[in-house]
């Protein structure tokens, strides 16, 4: 069960009739998709009912403008919560919504991380609080997305017998300055185990 919710109250109301049916910790893998608002005592539910939260990052950084205005400075603050939900079950899902956001993962991963908009606004980031780790950003994006769809066994990271999906960046992720995250370019990507696009240029077989 995957289900679609953004406002508090349609949060709230949606791991409740969860709870009801799943009625403690379970390997169900139910997630709410968005988990965008959450009021702060309805939190727990997600770990008590085991409930995955799918977020997308970049929805905190468009947002950030007028987040405060619409929801008020008491619901704002537990609006965009990643770090509080991936508390929760000690993962969390992440995605890019595309096509209402970017399709490029590495804008999800470093508003993630760094909670900015490709200005670097605001200094010290929206709700710094809530930011992942780099590991944390790099895990929900791969091996936790995967395990919450039941894939882990196919996709989420290198291993014998899975895809072997995978880029190879032109930077290091996990060390490079925040500022430079958007702009890390995609060298070359395999899919299947088979390169199927190089910046270079060179020619790739089958292609």
């Amino acid at each position: 069960m995957n289900t679609h919710c953004i406002g508090d109250s349609a949060n709230r109301l949606l791991l409740d009739y969860y709870g009801q049916l799943l009625k403690g910790k379970n390997d169900r893998r139910w997630r709410i998709e968005h988990a965008q608002v959450v009021s702060a005592p309805d939190v727990a539910k997600f770990s008590r009912f085991s409930i995955i939260p799918s977020v997308q990052p970049t929805h905190a950084t468009s947002d950030m403008y007028w987040a405060g205005d619409r929801l008020g400075p008491e619901r704002v603050k537990t609006a965009y919560a990643y770090k509080n939900l991936l508390r929760q079950n000690g993962m969390v899902a992440l995605g890019s919504d595309f096509p209402v956001e970017d399709i490029n993962p590495l804008y999800g991963f470093h508003s993630a991380v760094a909670r900015q908009d490709e200005k670097g606004y605001p200094a010290g980031g929206f709700q710094p609080e809530n930011a992942l780790s780099r590991e944390e950003a790099l895990r929900g994006m791969t091996i936790w997305a995967a395990w919450s769809n039941f894939e882990e066994q196919e996709k989420g990271s290198i291993g014998r017998g899975k895809f072997a999906d995978f880029v190879m960046l032109d930077a290091d992720i996990m060390k490079a300055e925040a500022a430079r995250l958007r702009n890390v370019k995609v060298k070359k990507t395999y899919i299947g185990g088979r390169e199927m696009y190089n910046r270079a240029g060179d020619r790739v077989a089958g292609l």
